[in-house]
């Protein structure tokens, strides 16, 4: 498994990048398929923010779903300990449900052998578009085309949680209709579906 450690705002030490080496290195026990984690390290520049100073990404790769943990912190260590526990959790998530799934033998569509659907931030960054709008900018729009595998509602809300995000877009299985499942409040989900008309 690589580990590739990047940073944006800030320097990395040879320690630290020892540190994430070593313990995500521990990961592959949850999960033998994964073949990349990347971890990208952040500062806020916002002196107000100094609690919250250090981001730390963790996203890992392999046959199945991408997985994504985030955490923020003063110190960078912290920051890792903190979205390792996350990524962690949602690694035991998946091999959980990958022996449900082989318990009760519901391998097909939307399931663990159905390929996996980017989430919305997955894309390498040579798959960005971007560009400035000079009217009433500075407005950045970033475009991402990804390849999507139509799945159940229930895989979409699984896939979502799986990368921490509030929302998730994904071809209906059932309907063939671009859908967007969504975080509300506590436990509630929302589901919006889009009903493509014909130009006339």
């Amino acid at each position: 498994m690589d580990i590739v450690v990047k940073s944006r705002h800030v320097e990395v030490s040879d320690r630290f990048r020892s540190t994430a080496h070593e313990k995500l290195g521990k990961v592959e026990r949850l999960d033998p398929g994964l073949q990349r984690v990347d971890v990208e390290v952040s500062k806020e520049l916002n002196p107000r923010l100094v609690d919250r100073a250090y981001r730390v990404e963790l996203t890992c790769r392999g046959k199945g779903p991408v997985i994504r943990a985030e955490a923020a912190a003063e110190d960078k260590f912290a920051a890792l300990d903190v979205a390792l526990g996350k990524l962690e959790a949602r690694l035991r998530r998946v091999a959980d449900r990958r022996t449900d799934w082989k318990k009760h033998e519901k391998a097909g569509a939307g399931g663990p052998g159905a390929e996996p659907q980017q989430p919305l931030d997955a894309a390498p960054d040579g798959d960005l578009d971007t560009w400035a709008v000079q009217d009433d900018g500075p407005m950045i729009v970033r475009e991402k085309a990804h390849q999507a595998v139509p799945m159940t509602l229930d895989q979409a809300l699984y896939e979502m949680e799986l990368v921490g995000h509030d929302f998730f877009l994904f071809v209906d299985l059932d309907s063939g209709r671009p859908s967007v499942v969504y975080r509300r409040r506590a436990y509630d989900y929302g589901v919006i579906r889009l009903d493509v008309v014909p130009t006339a």
